[in-house]
């Protein structure tokens, strides 16, 4: 079918508060990214934005290393999953096994039998790393940690999380338990992209958690273990951190500043004050040299075309989403986009058919796509239909 161009080009010309224009980091592949000497001491970094999934920075990212306590971002996320389905409930009362009990590290102080409401141990999750809460969610969710880690798992292959294979819900060190700063930051980019209001956790810092033991109430302290959000107060908005002696320091960082969302994940660096500074460095690195560019024209109509032996005469483009790249900020090219439909369509149509897209450029560089699609259905016309029109245009 001949396509024609709507040749009106709409330049979208994007002024940042240093006064230059941006462009976008186009033609790279989506798992390499501009080189910088950052000088870090931790063995494994990546730097990236989680709407588009652009990566800013990396180091040795691939690398199959030990995660320790970030695996709870993947228990977080199937949790968040679990209440969005439906499976369970944020008020559900969760009963504690002594499989759950059993777990040292980083706990909450759980007990045998105790019962304790799932926002509850999600908090305790999230906010100080408690194994024993991960666990016992865990259980709750799948039946067993086993049944658990299987979903984990195939939930990290849905991802694409190539370098990853977890044994466990929490993080705790055993043999083939690992993942990648890539994979970390695939698995945080779904979480805070799906479920946002993860942050109403990973920003507290210190809060309790109340257990109803046989002697009476006992409270426990929750201290947050990420101290970037008081390192980097302004920004910082989570996400989770690890160690153990093998995995040594970890942290998957997320932060927010000038609307632009980043995580930066730090993997086996050699001690706790290296691993937020260092994740501290890539923020800033990234918050100086990016910007997120948005285009919000999600269900618009940017043209219409002729519908041929239809019930309708023509069809409007909708764009089926926003649009949205990374922007360089020391570039100085204008982003424009071309609006391409189709020049007819024949019926029968249906909502959500293709009907041209919206094609992003910077300078000659194509750097986006997005699909406009059918606003409506129209059927064929029929014999009976052409009659109908006929007879109502007569007696009008």
């Amino acid at each position: 079918m001949k396509k024609r161009l709507f040749c009106y080009v709409l330049s979208l010309t994007l002024l940042l508060s240093n006064g230059l224009y941006a462009t976008v980091y186009a033609g790279e592949d989506a798992k390499t990214a501009p080189t910088a000497n950052l000088e870090l001491k931790a063995k494994s970094a990546l730097l990236m934005e989680p709407t588009t999934g652009k990566i800013i920075y990396e180091l040795n990212a691939h690398e199959k290393l030990r995660p320790a306590s970030i695996t709870k971002i993947m228990t977080l996320l199937l949790l968040y999953e679990a209440v969005e389905s439906g499976k369970i409930k944020w008020d559900e009362d969760v009963l504690v096994s002594e499989h759950a009990s059993g777990f040292g590290g980083s706990t909450v102080f759980l007990e045998t039998g105790e019962i304790q409401p799932v926002k509850e141990l999600a908090k305790s999750i999230a906010v100080a790393s408690g194994n024993d809460a991960a666990v016992a969610m865990a259980e709750h969710i799948a039946g067993s940690e086993e049944a658990f880690v299987q979903m984990m798992n195939n939930k990290a292959k849905e991802l694409g999380m190539e370098n990853t294979n977890f044994v466990n819900a929490c993080g705790l060190d055993a043999d083939g338990h690992v993942t990648s700063a890539y994979d970390v930051a695939l698995m945080s980019r779904e979480l805070i992209n799906k479920y946002p209001q993860v942050y109403d956790f990973t920003k507290i810092w210190m809060d309790t958690l109340v257990h109803q033991r046989k002697n009476g109430e006992e409270v426990s302290e929750l201290v947050n273990t990420n101290k970037l959000l008081k390192w980097y107060p302004e920004y910082a908005t989570g996400l989770k951190t690890g160690s153990t002696s093998l995995a040594k320091f970890c942290l998957s960082g997320t932060a927010r500043k000038n609307d632009l969302d980043l995580i930066a994940v730090i993997m086996a660096a050699p001690d706790p004050k290296a691993r937020f500074q260092e994740t501290i460095k890539l923020l800033e690195y990234g918050f100086a040299n990016t910007k997120l560019y948005k285009d919000p024209i999600k269900g618009k109509s940017l043209g219409n075309i002729p519908v041929n032996r239809g019930t309708s005469d023509q069809l409007d483009g909708i764009a089926m989403e926003d649009f949205s790249c990374i922007l360089d900020n020391n570039s100085g090219m204008e982003v424009t986009h071309d609006v391409e439909l189709l020049e007819s369509i024949d019926a029968p149509v249906k909502a959500g058919d293709k009907l041209g897209e919206v094609i992003y450029k910077a300078g000659d560089e194509v750097v986006g796509r997005i699909d406009l699609v059918a606003d409506k259905d129209v059927p064929k016309a029929t014999f009976r239909y052409y009659i109908g029109k006929l007879l109502k245009m007569f007696f009008q």
